[in-house]
């Protein structure tokens, strides 16, 4: 998936540069990195296994990342409610200090800094 790699590394440039730009406004610019998410589009990828199999949702969305994303810490999908939680940490005044950051909501998928 060359192409998502590269457009996702150009959405944290862009969003560097304009965390750069608006330096000294009180205006603060961050991305937010999901890892494996159930959202709507996700429980449709599944929606056979799950039909297949009996199983709620979460399980198979975690079977999913305990096989496709072994690397994952929580071994299991986010909710979209907890990828919301940070971005309205972001959104609120409790950000302030927080600009030009790429902030990972991925279940601690990404072993690097």
């Amino acid at each position: 998936m060359i192409h998502y790699g590269v457009s996702k590394t150009a959405d944290i440039a862009v969003a560097r540069g304009l965390a750069k730009r608006m330096a000294g406004t009180g205006v603060t610019v961050n991305s937010v990195l999901p890892g494996p998410t159930l959202s709507e589009g996700v429980e449709a990828m599944l929606a056979d296994e799950r039909a297949k199999t009996g199983k709620p949702i979460e399980e198979v969305a975690a079977a999913f990342v305990k096989k496709h994303r072994g690397s994952s810490i929580i071994q299991r999908a986010a909710s979209v409610d907890e990828v919301a939680n940070l971005v309205t940490y972001l959104a609120s005044p409790l950000a302030s200090a927080t600009t030009g950051a790429s902030m990972r909501v991925d279940g601690g998928l990404i072993d690097t800094l």
